[in-house]
């Protein structure tokens, strides 16, 4: 199937990243969230994200208001019903994502793809609260949307062949590399990375490096882009610790247990980037 129009539930900071990209390709998008001042906030971040490539020049002008052209903003479901993919990026709460899957379901035809931007939550949990649990799939697309090449395609037990390629062909099409994976906890990258994250973490509490010699061991000895630690605090530390339980209580392995220091930090509201205090100050 081509993959003309898309839904986006979310303006936040993945949903607007998606349908920035989406608009990118030429594809016309919905983009809903629960408020229009909600709405707006994501148009507005969408507008500025391509600022940046009109100054760096790989955008102009006319291509900008070309992208933005593409986005329709809504508050209303009944707008999506049009949709030949619809991509959930609401917050991570099972409850809110079934509860909009239901909802999606009773609009959309029969051949409309439905994808959740979960990174944590069972892709065949979700999947068996619709009526058509083949054509569900999870699109775990990384942040910052525009700036990272990868799309984690997570097939549920129920996801259909059919489904899979469709969305195969998707990320060629919005100009992402995709993998796929099995539903598990973690899915592929989350699964590696956020354990070493936890590991550093452990480092550091141990006392065997102070937070900027492990990063700069893994920036200079593995090549990584960014350390473990400045990581933990970009991404969120309650966001790290509520990764760590789903992998703990999902595999019932004490490899997976959470660093007390993490718990620790998390309990005196040191986040990271957001609260202006991690493993640094902000």
């Amino acid at each position: 199937m081509s993959i003309q129009r898309v839904g986006v539930i979310g303006a936040g900071t993945m949903g607007n990243g998606i349908a920035q990209i989406c608009a990118a390709a030429g594809v016309s998008v919905v983009m809903l969230d629960v408020s229009q001042a909600a709405v707006d906030r994501g148009l507005k971040t969408i507008s500025a994200s391509l600022d940046r490539l009109v100054r760096k020049s790989t955008l102009d002008e006319a291509g900008k208001q070309a992208v933005l052209g593409r986005i329709a903003g809504t508050t209303r479901y009944e707008n999506l019903s049009g949709a030949d993919l619809v991509i959930e990026a609401a917050t991570e709460r099972l409850d809110l994502k079934l509860s909009i899957l239901k909802q999606i379901e009773t609009l959309v035809t029969e051949e409309t793809v439905i994808a959740t931007n979960t990174s944590s939550i069972s892709i065949t949990e979700l999947a068996a609260a619709l009526n058509k649990p083949e054509r569900f799939i999870g699109t775990h697309f990384f942040n910052p949307v525009p700036v990272m090449g990868l799309l984690e395609l997570i097939r549920g037990l129920q996801t259909s062949d059919q489904t899979h390629q469709a969305m195969l062909a998707f990320a060629t099409q919005v100009g992402k590399t995709a993998v796929t994976a099995r539903n598990a906890p973690g899915f592929v990258v989350n699964r590696i990375l956020v354990p070493m994250i936890n590991e550093a973490i452990f480092v550091l509490q141990e006392g065997l490096a102070s937070a900027e010699d492990i990063d700069a061991g893994m920036k200079l000895g593995c090549n990584h882009p960014i350390g473990p630690l400045a990581l933990a605090d970009m991404i969120g530390l309650d966001t790290l610790l509520a990764v760590m339980a789903v992998f703990y209580e999902g595999f019932n392995d004490s490899k997976y247990r959470p660093a007390p220091l993490l718990k620790e930090m998390v309990a005196a509201g040191w986040l990271g980037r957001k609260s202006g205090r991690g493993f640094y100050h902000y």
